[in-house]
């Protein structure tokens, strides 16, 4: 026991802020229902912000929950990355360290990075893509914890939240989906200045639905007033309360200071400076309290009982008196044990911003000596860092750079990379200062890709151009590509005093990685300059990677020969260095450049396989192979037709990519299985697939995709004025710097179309003729094909008009010139050929009933509904304008129609309708049924259902609800409420009752036991 406290100033009775205690208490009980919950709690430094988290932690203590709470200072600012979370977790694992081990079982290696308590850590680490699996598994962690109780996490001050914290707190609100947990965070409102790095953290989290945001303002007078009573004891009288409530603006903790300081007989002493306010308590403590209090003030978030021992100069008994009346006096409070920190970190930063500049300087060396003669002093985790800040501060660049140097290791090992970066950038700060046998000194280079050691030997000490090069790799996988270019240019610089061309070619890739990332070009000058700089030299590892980015890049601008050859040289010259990592990249783009050059079956082989090998790897440096391959397979596969198993690749890269945190990955792949459910007739499930995309996709390029998706809906939905604005929206973010033919054929054919049916001839023209003239590279018959024929269909519906003839005959011109240098090879890309010439025919103004029944049949052979239902309407009216069967006529009609509706195609119904009316034909009548499947036919598949939808409508018939069908199959809950709703309305039945009923009825799963209820 430290004592009775001598000066009371925190009130007893709880002032106002029922609302907001109201807010908190609810987020609490639908979190102990299962609902998990986010909350922001922001308001200015004083205002109530910890008391009111106070009163909310009683009550949840009282409810059976368990609270841990982690804050953040503003030293956190020097590298100690995910501190709150460290500190929670640490908190959690103290109460339920059953409950952390088993949650934690299989994973505590990598977590931790973390929670460093749970052992040594797992290897080194593997970049960006590491970071996003570090994520995941906290996230998981936390909801097995909060499965079978209600957990309160706690995150305190999180305007002083380190990047790392900043990243996994926005990642953890946006992935969170089960479990009872509920999540605060507590910031300065007045703190967040216009370029303050939480500004744009909160602008996302307000963006999502899931995170609520509440913000506290001063007391009223009435409210001061209760809170005088409960500081006093007494009611308090009308001029102090005037008085008070005048000085303090309704602040809180300023209500608090000035009584305290009034009763004291101190209100003369009083100026209006905040400082002096906030000292003026200090002032009256002892002075070995004082020198206690400044020592705390500079050492950290927590300051440690032995570490104060050593350092404040006192016996420990003298030590242990100052304590007991600093935290009399509510200046600090105890924690963690042997710990001590602010009660308020006002006062502390108060406290620091009264110190001499020398007296800082003394201080950080005394601590930093205490430190490094005994680590034990503080937390082995934290031990290098702190000992980092401590010389830095104490402005000793022989002793700080070292320390700096491995703290940046032990940041990147935990994923840390913004920390590290800083690090980096204290390092580089430093550099000039430290002596050369202190340079000369150094630890080599660390974890630099394949950056090219010095000629000395990877073993050699570093060099500024390594640190640069440390920094640049640390600033990209941080995800601060702006920082990261500007570190690579700055090494250009320095690359101009040497001869070193392999190291400049690495650098020259980085900038071409960096100029596409942030959209400011293509980056192809910049790989043309690495190319050439590495030519002629022996085969390397930067060599190989060259050659593989080169590839890649021909993939994404230039598809064809040239581009397969350059992936051939990439895989050779990997396998030689025993580079497998750039030789499965590599693999992985000569498999997509060999299926889209007509080698399709050669091309998707090697795509498996890659897969394959990278599953056999794990996680050893292959997370950004798995999140490629995971995007690229299904989108090949699309592009040949193979829809259903473009499907199924999509479903399990979705799954991959959330179960390793690849937020931007996932978002990619569920915008290729959205394009893959549009081609199917799935669109319902196509949207919910683009909404899910819409909420994990942050990187340019996959915001501008979900937009093309949108407006490829919007535009199949007859919305053409949705699909345009779409299509101004991803072209906005695409930026004009970097035209890969994938991202400005498919929009410029929504725009053509969206244009052409609001009634704009001539804009819809020139979209198509400025695309057109950029030419169709190998490859991009996926994109080419479908822009042809929606050109000849424009060109179709527009005859009669006046204004269309002029310039007709040019656009048709145009499309029978590209469409015979297109090679058609597979049964999708013919399937488009036949109906581009049935189109053309009917631009001329040819009726030709036999190319559109050729065309039906083609796509009848293929999962295409839309396209399907086009052509039949349109052979239907060819038809009729040769007085061809009415009855004929009539089922083509009903049939597109059926489809049209089915899928939501406002545009095609309208067609079909106005066709039907035109000819006097009934869409109402009932259409004649198909034969009934004979008994080769599975029962389940005759009922119409997707392989996917046969796996839910087992769960359905076994009792699950979405949620638990959602787990089984790795889908979102959103995802499995849409195939439930299919089901029902496929099977014809009102609900999952019924549905459950005609499934054990019809024996429709053999293995399936029949539910009781």
């Amino acid at each position: 026991m430290l004592g009775t406290v001598e000066t009371k100033s925190v009130s007893p009775v709880f002032v106002g802020r029922d609302g907001e205690l109201t807010a908190l208490t609810e987020a609490l009980a639908r979190a102990a229902a299962g609902e998990p919950q986010a909350l922001l709690v922001g308001g200015e430094a004083g205002v109530g912000k910890t008391r009111l988290i106070e009163e909310l932690i009683s009550v949840a203590c009282r409810d059976g929950a368990v609270v841990a709470v982690g804050g953040c200072v503003e030293i956190g600012g020097d590298g100690l990355p995910f501190a709150p979370f460290s500190a929670a977790l640490r908190g959690l694992r103290r109460l339920l360290p059953e409950e952390i081990a088993a949650a934690a079982d299989g994973q505590e290696g990598e977590l931790a990075r973390i929670l460093p308590e749970l052992g040594p850590s797992a290897g080194d680490a593997l970049g960006e893509h590491g970071t996003a699996s570090l994520f995941e598994l906290t996230v998981r962690l936390l909801e097995r914890v909060a499965a079978g109780r209600t957990v309160v996490l706690i995150l305190e001050d999180l305007h002083w939240a380190d990047a790392s914290t900043r990243h996994l707190l926005a990642y953890l609100f946006r992935t969170l989906r089960r479990g009872r947990l509920l999540v605060i965070t507590t910031y300065r409102t007045d703190d967040i200045h216009r370029r303050h790095p939480l500004r744009p953290l909160l602008a996302e989290l307000d963006r999502l639905r899931t995170v609520s945001r509440i913000e506290l303002s001063r007391f009223s007078r009435a409210e001061v007033r209760r809170q005088l009573h409960g500081i006093l004891g007494d009611e308090p009288a009308p001029q102090l309360v005037d008085e008070i409530f005048g000085r303090s603006d309704g602040n809180a903790f300023f209500v608090e200071e000035l009584a305290v300081a009034i009763e004291s007989g101190c209100r003369s002493g009083l100026t209006d400076s905040l400082r002096d306010l906030l000292l003026v308590r200090v002032e009256t403590l002892p002075e070995n309290a004082q020198r206690v209090a400044r020592i705390v003030a500079e050492g950290g978030a927590t300051v440690e009982f032995p570490l104060l021992l050593a350092v404040a100069q006192l016996s420990e008994d003298d030590l242990i008196d100052a304590l007991r009346a600093a935290v009399g006096a509510n200046i600090l409070l105890p924690v963690d044990g042997d710990g001590y920190r602010f009660r308020h970190s006002l006062v502390r930063e108060a406290i620091s911003d009264d110190l001499l500049p020398g007296e800082r300087s003394r201080l950080n060396r005394r601590l930093a000596e205490a430190l490094e003669a005994d680590p034990s002093l503080v937390r082995g985790d934290e031990s290098t860092t702190r000992l980092a800040g401590y010389w830095y501060h104490a402005h000793d660049a022989a002793k700080a750079l070292p320390v700096v140097l491995l703290a940046s290791v032990e940041a990147r090992r935990r994923y840390a990379h913004a920390e590290q970066l800083r690090l980096l950038e204290r390092a580089m700060e430093l550099w000039d200062a430290a002596p050369d046998d202190v340079r000369a000194c150094l630890r080599p280079p660390d974890d630099t890709e394949v950056y090219p050691p010095t000629a000395e030997g990877a073993s050699a000490p570093l060099h500024y151009l390594d640190l640069l090069a440390e920094a640049t790799v640390a600033a990209r996988s941080g995800g601060e590509r702006e920082r990261a270019l500007a570190l690579s240019k700055k090494a250009m610089r320095v690359l101009e005093s040497f001869d070193d061309p392999l190291r400049a070619a690495w650098f020259w890739t980085q900038r071409s990685r960096l100029v596409q990332d942030l959209t400011r070009g293509d980056g192809w000058d910049e790989l043309a300059t690495a190319q050439d700089l590495v030519r002629g030299l022996p085969p390397s590892a930067v060599h190989a990677s060259v050659l593989s980015d080169v590839a890649s890049w021909g993939a994404l601008h230039r598809p064809g020969p040239n581009s397969l050859a350059a992936a051939d040289r990439a895989v050779e010259y990997a396998r030689l260095v025993g580079a497998e990592h750039i030789e499965l990249n590599a693999r992985a783009t000569r498999g997509w450049l060999a299926t889209e050059s007509g080698s399709i079956e050669e091309g998707l082989a090697e795509m498996y396989a890659v897969r394959d090998r990278v599953f056999e790897l794990g996680n050893l440096g292959t997370l950004g192979i798995l999140g490629r391959i995971s995007i690229n397979l299904p989108s090949t596969l699309e592009s040949v037709g193979r829809s259903e198993e473009a499907v199924a690749a999509a479903e399990l890269g979705i799954t991959l990519c959330h179960q390793r945190g690849l937020s931007d990955k996932e978002a990619w792949v569920r915008v290729n299985l959205s394009e893959s459910l549009f081609s199917l007739g799935r669109w319902d499930e196509s949207r919910t697939a683009i909404d899910e995309a819409a909420q994990v996709a942050h990187a340019p390029k996959a915001r501008a995709l979900v937009a093309v998706r949108r407006a490829l809906l919007a535009l199949g939905r007859g919305d053409a004025a949705e699909a345009a604005s779409q299509v101004t929206l991803a072209r906005a973010v695409f930026g004009p710097y970097d035209p890969q033919p994938q991202h400005v054929i498919a929009p410029a054919r929504l725009a053509m179309v969206s244009a052409a049916r609001q009634g704009r001839l001539a804009e819809a023209r020139a979209e198509f003729e400025q695309v057109a003239a950029q030419g169709f590279p190998p490859g991009m018959q996926r994109y080419a094909l479908p822009l042809l024929c929606s050109a000849a269909a424009m060109e179709a519906d527009a005859r009669g008009l006046p204004e269309a003839d002029a310039g007709r005959e040019a656009i048709l011109a145009i499309v029978r010139d590209h469409a015979k240098r297109l090679p058609v090879v597979v049964p999708i890309w013919r399937a488009y050929d036949l109906l581009l010439e049935a189109e053309l025919a009917r631009a001329d103004g040819i009726v030709a009933p036999k190319l559109w029944a050729r065309a039906v049949a083609a796509f009848e052979a293929l999962p295409r509904p839309y396209e399907l239902a086009e052509a039949r309407h349109r052979w239907a009216a060819d038809l009729l304008a040769e007085s061809a069967d009415r009855d004929q006529v009539t089922a083509l009609l009903m049939q597109a129609h059926t489809t049209a509706k089915r899928l939501g195609a406002r545009h095609l119904v309208e067609e079909t309708e106005l066709l039907a009316g035109r000819a006097r034909i009934s869409l109402s009548t009932t259409p004649r049924l198909a034969p009934a499947p004979g008994p080769e036919v599975d029962a389940v598949s005759s009922l119409g259902l997707t392989p996917r939808e046969q796996d839910v409508l087992r769960r359905v018939a076994e009792g699950l609800s979405n949620r638990q069908i959602a787990e089984e199959l790795y889908i979102s809950p959103k995802t499995a409420s849409v195939h439930v709703s299919n089901i029902l309305a496929k099977l014809g039945v009102s609900g999952r009752t019924e549905a459950a009923a005609m499934t054990h009825r019809l024996h429709l799963f053999t293995d399936l036991e029949p539910t009781h209820t």
